[in-house]
């Protein structure tokens, strides 16, 4: 959520400078800088519109920036995409495959164009396919899959070459609560052995619990440190809910804490979750009947409803 510098250019696994690219009369991208480092997973968040989709894909090779600077493991997609296709693993919004083929064979094609043997490619299917909870359909066509086992099969193709760096745009798509938060815990998994993951997603509040930075895109443009100010504001805010709310209030005042109303209780605002345990301590010393203390909700969500709210 700050500028990228020269420096980060060169260490980060995925970095992106003054990108921009248009369709004709329609600038989908305007203006979009990031970087992702090894071992950090980080949010692509916006609007449908807003130009996630089109950064992703020219963060992947398969479209070609008009203007900007873009590096992918150290090597630039437009002179060196051969080097980027294998550093990468991509897994887009759906999945484009071959119906009459089975999901091992599907994985075992994918494994072959990255030059691995037959045997190869298919143990490491097999693997892939067990580990997304898949291994029963292995030599059934794709065409069977439903939209969230067709997901599944995405992430394992998008992991066939054992990528440095991993884009997934919208990978919760069609994704039951079981998958979702096996989903959270593979990505987790994937940015402690060292991967670079960017993920582009609606569904925020499971964002919160997944990533480490999070980058805000509206109308083309990233936003800058307005943005990161916004998110440490909403990390700060935790609601209070107690059984006697004139009190709760009377202590507020009382002790000249500032807050805001809400239907469900005050929000009042904490410099960390230390200062949030002090908080809870003095409120409960006070007497006042606490049944409901915690943050006021998905930090990312908080901000992208602010911005949203904003653009209006």
């Amino acid at each position: 959520m700050v500028a990228t510098s020269t420096a980060a250019l060169a260490t980060a696994a995925v970095s992106a400078r003054g990108v921009a690219r248009a369709f004709g009369s329609v600038q989908a991208v305007a203006d979009a800088t990031l970087e992702v480092q090894p071992g950090t997973v980080t949010a692509l968040i916006g609007p449908n519109g807003c130009g996630k989709t089109t950064l992703m894909l020219m963060l992947a090779g398969l479209l070609r920036p008009d203007a900007g600077e873009i590096r992918v493991a150290g090597a630039d997609p437009r002179h060196d995409a051969a080097a980027v296709r294998d550093a990468i693993g991509w897994m887009p919004d759906q999945l484009g495959s071959w119906d009459n083929l089975t999901c091992l064979q599907t994985l075992t094609l994918v494994g072959r164009a990255f030059r691995l043997s037959r045997h190869e490619a298919r143990e490491r299917g097999a693997g892939l396919l067990e580990m997304v909870h898949l291994s029963e359909f292995a030599d059934r066509p794709t065409r069977v899959l439903s939209r969230g086992q067709k997901q599944r099969l995405s992430i394992a193709r998008a992991l066939m070459n054992d990528p440095t760096v991993l884009l997934m745009d919208e990978p919760a798509n069609g994704l039951d609560p079981r998958s979702r938060i096996e989903l959270r815990t593979l990505v987790r998994e994937l940015a402690a052995e060292g991967k670079a993951v960017l993920i582009s997603s609606h569904v925020l509040a499971e964002l919160d619990e997944m990533v480490d930075d999070a980058v805000f895109m509206s109308k083309g443009r990233t936003l800058g440190d307005e943005i990161a100010d916004k998110v440490a504001d909403a990390k700060r805010r935790y609601r209070v809910a107690t059984l006697d709310d004139a009190l709760l209030r009377e202590v507020l005042a009382g002790g000249r804490v500032p807050f805001d109303e809400e239907p469900s209780g005050v929000i009042i605002r904490v410099g960390s979750e230390a200062e949030a345990a002090q908080a809870l301590a003095w409120l409960m010393s006070k007497g006042v009947p606490v049944h409901r203390f915690g943050p006021a909700g998905s930090a990312l969500e908080q901000t992208y409803m602010t911005m949203e709210e904003e653009r209006r």
